[in-house]
């Protein structure tokens, strides 16, 4: 059993260089984009998303982890749908209980802010993250088959919530 204990805080522009090397490395074809990770990408907050959209985790006092929580709708009728855009954790920090932290703190925010549904999107062949998401109450609201293709497959997009 560790000992190691895993914190989580709101992001501040000194994460950004940690938080790129996750970005670029955490995620593959049964995750993510490869089009999105590739490249010489310098940054990774952008215009649309600073800091402040952005959950930490810490292991030990080092960034392993991050969940970006917005808006899902610029319109007062969607007001209190969140969504996640995007949960990652670092290679050499999987299966310490980083992403069950990063879940628990969404949910949390989600309450803070009054939100009455959390939604999120998830790859269809992205078992371990289907079962994270699950595990914290999240259902499937809705499949969209053969939404992409990855490196010559077609990846099923699925659409989970979490109602608070």
């Amino acid at each position: 059993m560790s000992d190691k204990r895993v914190t989580v805080r709101r992001a501040v522009e000194a994460d950004e260089a940690a938080l790129l090397e996750i970005e670029l490395t955490a995620w593959d074809a049964s995750s993510g984009f490869p089009s999105l990770t590739a490249g010489d990408r310098t940054t990774f907050f952008a215009e649309r998303w600073g800091p402040e959209a952005f959950i930490v985790a810490e292991l030990d006092g080092r960034v392993v982890g991050y969940i970006r929580l917005q808006e899902k709708y610029p319109f007062p009728e969607g007001a209190g749908v969140l969504s996640i855009n995007g949960l990652a954790v670092a290679l050499d920090a999987r299966g310490q209980g980083v992403g069950s932290v990063l879940m628990e703190a969404v949910a949390a925010e989600g309450k803070r802010r009054g939100a009455r549904k959390i939604a999120l999107h998830v790859h269809g062949v992205n078992t371990a993250a289907r079962r994270l998401y699950e595990r914290h109450g999240y259902v499937v609201e809705g499949t969209h088959p053969r939404e992409f293709l990855i490196d010559g497959q077609y990846v099923d997009s699925l659409d989970l919530a979490l109602f608070l």
